[in-house]
């Protein structure tokens, strides 16, 4: 076979599940020639900048120093650059936002005229009040009224995430005078739906832009509306604002006051935001890190979200190092006490981890009902001690042999520490899923700081069930033992 005719390699291309725009390649081109000539062209690169997709910008924008961040804002595009800091992480908006202050009060202020509402008001609440007013005062009226509305509400609340900017329809008006008011009106492209109210503004129904599309012109909107609509009110938790929209699956649901009185709405795309900052505040609540922490958050604002949870980790910590001080004298006699207690400890909290999961995702997904708790405890408790029943019998086998081979020629040391890994993995899962459900019920977030009181409550409870079984047991255990 010529070597022309051979069969070459395959070789595999792994490609990445989103590809590079021709945007994001010249944004990358710029960056590289930056890199080499020691000079960034702002102008040409604010340019390119402006043409990415909002969220990519965003990405572009984090990725430059502070300073090189407000410079190629200002010579943005003033729609894509509000649209930009809309999708960057908020310490950083905010941090842009406090430099072009300084620097452009002016511009400031149009690129917060133009995010949209909702956004506005998230980043305004993330401001100091000085700043925040500073912007305030340059919005047009009745902009200004609206977002000084929007950050009365808690922004973890549906209050806190609506947009004012929505499509209201009155119920008397006809479908000519709807399809009329439609086109006078600024919708978002992205509209599909319309809400109906009375005079009053309270809500009475929803149509979609469908229906009013196939409806005769002379039909009055209150013929042809959707009356069963969910709302939500102002005050509800983020949280439930997200299991609303998985109940109901829908696209937008409206926010009304106690008289049904039209607020504002919710979209789905919020309710992303929701998950994804639920997910990533859980994960730090968990391990005792600041709910709000972000990566760029100042180092004032991680320490108050850090250091408390330190030191609450230190006295919790002691608790176990009091329980060890009261069988010194065992450790002091049985040295190997000591080698099997972190053992026990680490398999319980192990345990007690895997049933905090799973508990916690059950209680995220609204699986975890007030009748059903017991037999979630029991479930988690039964699946514990079976597993530590094996893994009782495998600790407690080696412990064994050791101890026959090159220790003590007793066998007995291994029942009693195979006996406490069964006890303290039974004791693990039961703690593990019992805590978050004791947390939600006494009204904190069920993830907070979790795994700090688990451990303290698993390692302290390993260590007394191990040396206490011991102590009881020491007779027993020791007689027969030779000198190691």
């Amino acid at each position: 076979m010529s070597p022309e005719s051979e069969p070459r390699p395959t070789e595999t291309v792994i490609e990445s599940p989103v590809q590079d725009t021709p945007e994001d390649l010249r944004v990358a081109e710029l960056l590289a020639r930056a890199e080499v000539d020691d000079v960034l062209n702002v102008a040409e690169f604010a340019e390119a900048v402006g043409q990415q997709e909002a969220a990519d910008a965003a990405d572009t924008l984090e990725s430059l120093e502070e300073d090189q961040a407000v410079d190629v804002i200002e010579e943005m595009d003033e729609a894509a650059a509000a649209d930009a800091l809309v999708h960057m992480d908020v310490s950083l908006a905010v941090s842009v936002l406090e430099d072009l202050l300084e620097e452009d009060v002016n511009l400031a202020g149009r690129l917060v005229g133009a995010m949209e509402p909702d956004d506005a008001a998230d980043l305004l609440g993330a401001l100091p009040e000085p700043d925040r007013n500073r912007l305030l005062k340059l919005l047009p009226r009745e902009q200004a009224l609206s977002l000084r509305d929007l950050l009365r509400y808690d922004p973890d609340t549906a209050g806190g995430m609506m947009t004012t900017d929505y499509l209201s329809l009155r119920e008397t008006m006809t479908v000519e005078q709807a399809t009329a008011h439609i086109r006078a009106s600024t919708v978002d492209e992205d509209m599909q739906h319309a809400f109906v109210v009375d005079g009053q503004n309270r809500l009475v129904g929803i149509v979609s832009l469908r229906r009013l599309l196939i409806a005769r012109g002379g039909e009055r909107i209150a013929d042809i509306i959707d009356r069963e609509v969910d709302a939500i009110p102002p005050d509800l938790d983020r949280e439930e604002v997200a299991r609303e929209f998985a109940k109901y699956d829908f696209p937008v649901l409206p926010v009304v006051g106690p008289d049904r009185r039209l607020l504002g709405l919710v979209t789905v795309d919020d309710v992303i935001d929701i998950i994804r900052a639920e997910e990533a505040e859980d994960a730090q609540l968990m391990f005792g890190a600041g709910a709000e922490e972000g990566v760029y958050s100042t180092i004032g604002e991680k320490l108050r979200g850090r250091f408390p949870w330190l030191l609450v980790n230190l006295l919790t910590s002691s608790v176990a190092a009091i329980i060890v001080l009261q069988f010194d004298d065992l450790i002091g006699e049985l040295a190997f006490l000591a080698v099997l207690m972190p053992v026990i400890a680490n398999q319980a909290g192990n345990a007690g981890q895997q049933s905090l999961a799973v508990t916690l995702r059950g209680i995220v997904l609204d699986e975890v009902r007030v009748g059903r708790v017991r037999s979630l405890l029991v479930r988690e408790a039964t699946v514990g001690a079976v597993n530590g029943i094996l893994a009782g019998l495998i600790v407690g086998g080696v412990v064994a042999a050791i101890e026959m081979t090159i220790g003590h020629h007793t066998w007995r040391l291994g029942i009693v520490a195979g006996t406490a890994m069964s006890v303290a993995l039974t004791v693990g899962c039961f703690i593990g899923s019992a805590m978050p459900v004791v947390m939600k019920r006494a009204g904190f977030d069920p993830a907070t700081a979790s795994t700090i009181f688990l451990t303290m409550i698993t390692d302290s409870g390993s260590f007394f069930i191990f040396l206490g079984l011991s102590r009881l047991l020491w007779s027993w255990m020791t007689a027969g033992m030779v000198p190691a």
